[in-house]
């Protein structure tokens, strides 16, 4: 479980096919603090640390969450968004996060505001995913609050520090990210399902 408050920013070093896997190698200055076994969001996406060497560790994807995911276009040099997971009795900061992307959404729009930003994002509504005005949403990883929601559209309001310590400084039009639809908000719309 997480909380979608980005810890730091790590540095794709490797990418090693596997089979149907990807052993992706991060550099991070949290490496220090990690050990194998623990979960890691990277860009929203819960993985594994399988191994540690000096500043860099590496995580293990599979099939699923690579055919779910934008992580099978992660190359060398990529900056990730990372996140350990949260700890009973911290504040929730940002909002309840699992680390399970519902889908990949694609950049549509970024309009500087004299400040601060706002990105506007398209996802594919047959999957049943929404988003609320003004309710939680989460990009690569990063808690976020819903402005101008649409059926399958939706804005995001950045401030400078997001900006700045997040992946987000990166996003242009066409830019593929991963997308965690509240988890109060995916209750309310299959109970809307079942109902009709």
């Amino acid at each position: 479980m997480f909380t979608g408050i980005i810890e730091s920013l790590g540095t794709v070093k490797e990418v090693r096919q596997d089979q149907d896997n990807l052993h992706l190698t991060i550099t991070a200055a949290i490496t220090v603090e990690l050990k194998i076994d623990q979960s890691v969001a990277h860009n929203g996406v819960c993985l594994t640390v399988v191994a540690i060497a000096n500043d860099s560790y590496t995580v293990t994807a599979i099939r699923e969450t690579i055919e779910k995911t934008n992580v099978g276009e992660w190359k060398k040099g990529d900056l990730v968004n990372l996140e350990r997971a949260m700890k009973l009795g911290d504040r929730l900061d940002g909002h309840i996060v699992q680390g399970h992307v519902d889908q990949i959404g694609i950049c549509k729009g970024v309009e500087n505001a004299n400040g601060s930003w706002y990105y506007t994002f398209e996802y594919d509504e047959k999957l049943n995913n929404l988003t609320i005005e003004k309710g939680s949403i989460t990009i690569n990883g990063v808690s976020l609050t819903v402005v101008n929601s649409r059926q399958n559209q939706f804005s995001v309001a950045i401030i400078p520090y997001t900006y700045k310590h997040t992946n987000f400084r990166n996003f242009e039009v066409g830019t593929k990210i991963n997308l965690e639809f509240d988890v109060i908000g995916k209750y309310v719309s299959r109970l809307h399902q079942l109902r009709n």
